[in-house]
């Protein structure tokens, strides 16, 4: 239903829009549409970002988004005084705020969640009718490579994994990988259990530092595993929301997943 929705609400914006006035002051209220913001719309049409972008050494931004972009302390006078005719905010962010906003006469449009590979890519088609640019502009998806079969573990912080049933674990069987884990959602992992049946890879998606969160990764354990697990690397700020970077992510793995099997001597199907 959410996805039939997502859908409906693509095929009528833009109609809906078609003959609306391309917006030229767009204010983004949440970190996931700052990205999709300055990846696709021209600087001098973005009025303010969220104040999320500001604090990029947590969030490891878009590597795009060079030099500096004006943004809103997250507060109702704040925004209203860049005069926005276009606000945009994810499907969870910001709710308060938003409905104020409305209140006020100003245009916000919300963004779906996309929780499936294919609703990412109507995802993107909606954004891009909303702020007036053609629906070629989006990305595609990859096409699936076949499984080699090799388990990858994704690993975050607080020693959590990434179960079935996820959008995570769509990127990793679109990349040619099987999920290492079973079970449905995020798994409290055990590391007893890990190191007698290990996986063939462990993805590390969580963000650097020595953060308590972090210490299961770095457990000495780990190097006693025989024969120990591929270690993986990506760019964490791309699993923090879907969007196209997804693409370059299904794409990364893949890589991964060939340099794996020839390192080990595998055969690539």
């Amino acid at each position: 239903m959410k996805g039939f929705i997502a859908l409906l609400a693509f095929l009528m914006a833009p109609a809906a829009f078609s003959q609306a006035p391309v917006p030229q002051r767009i204010v983004s209220l949440d970190l996931c549409t700052d990205w999709m913001l300055t990846l696709h719309v021209e600087q001098e049409r973005i009025k303010a970002l969220s104040p999320m972008q500001r604090v990029s050494k947590t969030f490891h931004p878009a590597p795009w988004m060079k030099g500096s972009w004006p943004s809103h302390d997250g507060s109702l006078e704040s925004i209203a005084l860049h005069k926005p005719d276009l606000i945009l905010v994810g499907q969870y962010a910001a709710i308060g705020l938003r409905e104020q906003l409305r209140r006020l006469g100003f245009r916000v449009e919300v963004l779906p969640l996309a929780t499936t590979l294919e609703e990412v890519r109507d995802h993107e088609r909606l954004f891009l009718a909303y702020v007036g640019l053609p629906p070629e502009r989006a990305g595609d998806m990859p096409p699936e490579r076949p499984s080699s079969g090799k388990r990858l573990l994704l690993l975050g912080a607080n020693a959590i994994g990434t179960g079935r049933d996820t959008f995570e674990e769509a990127i990793l069987t679109r990349s040619g990988w099987r999920n290492y884990l079973t079970e449905s959602g995020r798994v409290r992992l055990d590391l007893e259990q890990i190191a007698r049946n290990p996986p063939d890879a462990v993805l590390w998606a969580a963000p650097s530092g020595a953060a308590l969160a972090n210490t299961f990764a770095e457990h000495p354990l780990w190097r006693t595993i025989s024969p120990a697990p591929l270690r993986l690397d990506t760019d964490y700020w791309r699993w923090q929301c879907p969007g196209p970077w997804s693409w370059e992510l299904i794409e990364e793995l893949d890589r991964l997943a060939r340099q794996g099997e020839e390192k080990h001597g595998a055969h690539t199907p």
